[in-house]
């Protein structure tokens, strides 16, 4: 069966289309961004019954490149990619958490964390990254003189660039703001053989420099705003339901920073609705920083519009944005699954991501955001402790090991919750069982 995608104008009033291999970021009519739009109609020939066998069929074979969580929907994502231009690792798959005793501490019986992190390159940005790097050597094969590949990031973006650009023998570039990303996200584009710029400014800096570089189209653009990207990153809500047999849960809630990986949610979300596979309606729920939380503050206002602040430092860096490319996108999004935004503070999403790591987990700091988010508007009744809801975990926790040190060590600049320090001791039988003995006590009292 044939099927087809393009680029298509977001603006309702233009709609203007353009084939995916040419090199296009936005409108060449009205400026607006670009989605990748999919021939509905033919993939309504095939039922939503025949879709969901076909999709369990290759969920993690080793049939290439079905494997791959993305590549597994291939119909849904670039239905005309050669497989040989395909680059994947793999992605997508990762495990869906039931945080049982978490949940448990919330009065939740339902509550679930997809580890997004678990994936090559440590976050929910791989799945993006596989099919705009598919693409573009696609189409080198087909002529079109790509010398490399850029991005502007605050860590994640540049990590999943790099090694999937390492994989295809494609040169990567980076832009990321100096002193402001962890010692993990730095290393692993320079890992993989990246050209990093490291520079004085923060990612709206690096962002609007990377606009600049990629005008040249030798230098081809990574980030959010070419929506290619987000065709792939929108199979995670596709495969989260998948996980629960195809019943869609109540509530999504992620965090939010450029904003492209709500509009990808969504877009996936809206895709299954057209096709038949999705049984209801979820909320959606974005959760800020305070100090970077422009989405929040339009929000506020009814979503009149959007006005970019300078957005402060934050532990949760990979979202420390305050100029969202996806804004509008991600706005749409909202509207369209009874969206709620809502912003934490400092300690609220360092002891949220604290007090999951208590119960099993290992957080990142934006899916600490995402879990105060979550114990917010379960104080506020906004939403009801029987619904069955899913936090996206973006990354893993090891890319963050210097902020929990640093909650451990009690040298944030707030009293840290659930801090745990390692007792100093003398190398004595005596001392340890002191210790041991103390420490027990103090836990069965604090059981009890």
């Amino acid at each position: 069966m044939s099927y087809n995608a393009w680029f298509e104008c977001i603006n309702l009033e233009c709609r203007e289309k353009y084939p995916l291999n040419k090199i296009i970021y936005k409108c060449q009519t009205c400026g607006s961004l670009l989605e990748v739009k999919h021939d509905i109609k033919a993939l309504k020939r095939r039922s939503a019954d025949s879709w969901k066998a076909l999709f369990d069929k290759r969920y993690k074979s080793n049939k290439w490149p079905f494997g791959s969580g993305v590549w597994g929907k291939k119909e849904w994502v670039l239905p005309n990619i050669n497989d040989n231009n395909i680059v994947s690792m793999y992605e997508g798959g990762t495990n869906l958490f039931w945080a049982e005793r978490f949940g448990k501490m919330l009065g939740l019986n339902n509550l679930w964390v997809k580890l997004c992190g678990n994936t090559h390159s440590g976050s929910f940005k791989d799945l993006g990254m596989t099919v705009l790097v598919s693409q573009v050597k696609q189409m080198i094969s087909e002529g079109v003189p790509i010398k490399a590949v850029a991005c502007a990031s605050t860590g994640d973006t540049s990590a999943a660039l790099a090694v999937y650009c390492a994989a295809a023998g494609i040169q990567s570039i980076v832009l990321l703001p100096r002193g402001k990303i962890s010692v993990a996200q730095l290393v692993q584009p320079i890992s993989n053989g990246a050209l990093v710029l490291s520079l004085d400014t923060d990612f709206d800096g690096c962002m609007s420099l990377v606009k600049e570089i990629t005008k040249d189209e030798n230098i081809y653009l990574a980030n959010s705003m070419n929506s290619l990207r987000v065709e792939g990153q929108k199979t995670v809500g596709i495969e989260i339901i998948q996980q629960f047999d195809w019943d869609c849960p109540d509530v999504f809630i992620i965090p939010g920073g450029n904003l492209g990986n709500v509009a990808a949610l969504g877009k996936g979300l809206l895709m299954m609705q057209e096709l038949g596979l999705l049984n209801k309606k979820p909320r959606i729920v974005v959760a800020q920083a305070e100090k970077a939380n422009p989405l929040y503050r339009a929000y506020l206002r009814g979503f009149d519009k959007l006005e970019p602040i300078k957005a402060e430092k934050t532990l949760a860096s990979a979202i420390q944005i305050g100029n969202p490319v996806s804004y509008e996108k991600a706005v749409r999004v909202l509207k369209e699954f009874d969206g709620i935004v809502v912003d934490t503070t400092e300690q609220e999403l360092a002891d949220a991501a604290a007090l999951g790591d208590k119960t099993g987990m290992f957080n990142c700091p934006h899916t600490g955001v995402a879990l105060a988010g979550l114990i917010k508007l379960l104080k506020a009744g906004k939403i009801d402790k029987s619904e069955n809801i899913v936090v996206i975990s973006t990354a893993h926790g090891l890319k963050f090991a210097d902020f929990k040190v640093k909650y451990h060590e009690g040298t944030l600049d707030f009293p840290c919750t659930y801090r745990n320090k390692p007792i100093e001791l003398p190398p004595t039988l005596e001392a340890v069982k002191d210790a041991l003995n103390s420490a027990l006590k103090e836990r069965r009292i604090n059981d009890v």
